[in-house]
């Protein structure tokens, strides 16, 4: 059952696979329902998670329920706990709007809830990143997580990020970060799909950040902090939320 998965998820176009989830979620979740491990975002337990990867497949990640990954998890839990993201009146920007978001964020209604992105079904502008069609200091909320590897001048992305975002405002900047590089790696030289995947984990992916990302956020201007908040939770918790031990959310303020 897990191959099947894997091959469903891995090789499915992302807008196709979204519309296709809808009748398969509930199917799937009802297969796994179980006690072993817990999604927080919907509270649906389950015996395992699915396996989810490109070039490296990870195994007991994917929830059968929301599709949320270790870091959607992370920042639900993280958002819930320690900011008045789901209380308090806020005007917020999500870019490429994960599923596992979407639509409970749209239900929210103390969230003034807009969505962009170039390609996203789900998005409500079409925008480009690097020259977001928005008025300066218009957001209280940022949330733009996996996006910025995927973009070739990411020091516009970033400054257009601050643009935006009020003075005050919260930025979540979520990336997939490699904590044991010093420095951030590129190379535009390999073309090949395969091999870029191979390198840097998607084949669409232009960088491997390192540990200077925080101090690049920093120089364009955010206050960053590093929250290692799997660190904050119970380890039994960390286990049954099927969450990635040690991961950086880097909280970023205006």
């Amino acid at each position: 059952m897990k191959s099947v998965f894997k091959l469903i998820l891995n090789t499915i176009p992302r807008p196709l696979l979204i519309r296709l989830s809808y009748v398969a979620r509930p199917i799937i979740a009802f297969s796994l329902k179980g006690t072993n491990f817990t999604d927080p975002i919907d509270g649906k337990s389950f015996k395992s998670m699915l396996p989810y990867g490109y070039e490296k497949q990870r195994n007991n990640v994917l929830s059968p329920s929301t599709l949320s990954l270790e870091r959607h998890r992370l920042l639900w839990i993280y958002l819930n706990e320690q900011t008045d993201f789901f209380t308090a009146k806020k005007k917020v920007l999500h870019f490429a709007p994960e599923q596992a978001f979407y639509k409970l964020f749209r239900k929210q209604k103390n969230l003034d809830y807009t969505t962009t992105d170039l390609f996203s079904p789900l998005a409500d502008v079409k925008a480009d990143i690097c020259n977001l069609p928005f008025e300066d200091n218009q957001y209280d909320v940022i949330l733009c997580n996996h996006v910025l590897e995927h973009i070739p001048d990411d020091t516009k992305a970033m400054q257009e990020l601050y643009r935006v975002l009020k003075t005050g405002g919260m930025a979540i900047l979520q990336i997939p970060q490699d904590l044991k590089r010093e420095t951030t790696f590129t190379d535009d030289t390999i073309t090949d799909q395969k091999e870029r995947a191979k390198i840097f984990g998607q084949y669409d992916h232009v960088r491997i950040y390192g540990r200077d990302y925080f101090d690049k956020l920093r120089s364009i201007g955010f206050t960053v902090i590093e929250e290692d908040y799997t660190n904050k939770i119970a380890p039994e918790l960390v286990e049954k939320y099927c969450l990635a031990k040690g991961e950086i959310i880097p909280v970023c303020f205006k």
